[in-house]
């Protein structure tokens, strides 16, 4: 059953903090649309409300990690990519903290505050910081994954968590590894590489393209830090061509991350990249706004295709 993966994200939390008496959590006023309020309401001796004051949120983390502490700090991704970036780079990155971050709404999922509430550059940002550890879950069961992930692994984690309901893809009992991404559809013509809601749009496209007679295979790059590097030039290798697809400017995000792996690894292939083309965005409505800024089905069909069309050259 398709399930908001933001609510996912609250409820694990909760569940795992019966066990783990370390987990705190943190927000910026926000906790009813993060669902952090789930943790709240569980456990509200470690549930803090900072108010919208995200960089000293931030940096109340770092104090508390220093003291055994496991926090989450959580609000919208556009707020803890920008205001929170001072203090996640000067304390919780420096320092290689372990506070973990929920960016909640992620690229045009909160559509009708537009631009100013849009993240489309934060796993640029996240990415690029030493130390970080950048997760995008496209389903319930690997954002369950990636929140008992967070809670294990030493350091900070960047968990990129949207708004919408996110069909499910995977069962409970799949096994993710970080650094890791999972073939989720084969194919043998182009391999278009993915993540969070854009899998789900990949594997709408590879079903059209099927039809045309295209072989498809979707990957979904769950793990952008670390990233897959085997699995990437394996798939360069056997199909020839590839496609990324994001939510998030087509600069510094999976597109820029897989071109650096291609490149590292000598693999010469025809590559398009499927995401915002370096521009603000708008408000609307959210099936609109993906329209608009080609990142839907659609957007992808034409990525591949116009990766075809430079294979065949």
């Amino acid at each position: 059953m398709s399930k908001a993966i933001r609510e996912v994200y609250g409820t694990v939390l909760a569940e795992l903090a019966e066990k783990n008496k370390d987990i705190v959590v943190l927000d910026a006023d926000l906790s009813g649309s993060t669902k952090s309020a789930i943790f709240g309401k569980a456990h509200p001796e470690r549930f803090f409300n900072m108010g919208i004051a995200e960089s000293n949120m931030v940096a109340t983390a770092a104090g508390l990690a220093t003291t055994g502490h496991i926090p989450f700090v959580n609000t919208f991704t556009v707020f803890l990519t920008t205001l929170g970036l001072i203090s996640t780079r000067a304390q919780v990155c420096y320092g290689n903290l372990n506070v973990k971050f929920g960016g909640a709404y992620c690229g045009m999922s909160d559509a009708f505050d537009g631009s100013s509430h849009h993240a489309t550059e934060d796993i640029a940002v996240m990415r690029s910081l030493p130390n970080m550890t950048v997760l995008v879950p496209s389903d319930a069961a690997s954002t369950r994954w990636a929140t008992g992930f967070a809670v294990e692994k030493q350091g900070p984690v960047y968990l990129r968590l949207s708004r919408d309901v996110y069909p499910d893809l995977y069962d409970e009992n799949t096994s993710f590894e970080c650094g890791k991404g999972a073939v989720v559809r084969d194919g043998s013509d182009v391999t278009v590489i993915a993540c969070g809601l854009l899998v789900h749009k990949a594997i709408e496209a590879a079903e059209i393209m099927a039809a045309k007679g295209v072989s498809v295979r979707v990957v979904d790059m769950y793990s952008v830090k670390p990233i897959d590097k085997e699995l990437i030039l394996k798939c360069a290798a056997e199909t020839g061509a590839i496609v990324t697809a994001e939510e998030h400017n087509i600069y510094g995000g999976l597109g820029g991350a897989v071109s650096e792996v291609l490149a590292w690894g000598g693999a010469g292939v025809p590559t398009e990249y499927v995401g915002i083309q370096d521009t603000f965005t708008e408000s609307g409505p959210y099936k609109e706004l993906l329209a608009k800024y080609g990142v839907d089905a659609n957007g992808v069909v034409a990525g591949i295709e116009k990766v075809l069309v430079r294979k065949k050259k």
